[in-house]
């Protein structure tokens, strides 16, 4: 629970010192904002590495990193395009990508920029951010993808 807490003050923190950058700022859209669901909100890579630290999951996150490798989709149960995502910091991220309810990102290359925001699980290799579209149900945090000036959600 300690742990948690600094982790959860760290996170504030962050996000008090990142508010004012513009560019972050204009990343997030409308209805995926931070804040609105119950899940604790982090911002940019440097959250994702604490997590990722911290062994932490179940965080709403946002950041960009470089498209390093494309995967196979994952056809079981809701279908899912996946590839991995290298950060500025070296650590690598696998982004699952529903697309039963989103748009596929068909233009997809290695090497291309990518933008998130959705919830991040921790695994040894990185972590997962999956929950990256709009939720039909309504009951958790809507999430996306930016690609080339798109937004998939």
């Amino acid at each position: 629970m300690q742990r948690f807490i600094i982790v959860l003050v760290i996170g504030i923190a962050l996000y008090a010192i990142l508010d004012n950058d513009s560019d972050f700022s204009e990343s997030f859209s409308p209805d995926s904002a931070p804040g609105k669901g119950a899940i604790a909100s982090a911002s940019r890579n440097g959250a994702i590495e604490s997590a990722f630290q911290n062994q932490q999951s179940n965080l709403q996150v946002a950041g960009k990193g470089v498209v390093i490798r494309i995967l196979s989709d994952d056809n079981a149960g809701s279908r899912h395009q996946r590839f991995i995502l290298e950060l500025p910091s070296g650590q690598t991220l696998l982004i699952s990508h529903n697309i039963d309810l989103a748009p596929r990102i068909n233009s997809l290359r290695e090497a291309d920029t990518v933008e998130f925001y959705g919830e991040y699980e921790w695994n040894p290799q990185g972590g997962v951010v999956h929950w990256t579209h709009h939720d039909p149900g309504g009951s958790h945090e809507n999430g996306w993808l930016k690609h080339n000036g798109a937004e998939y959600q």
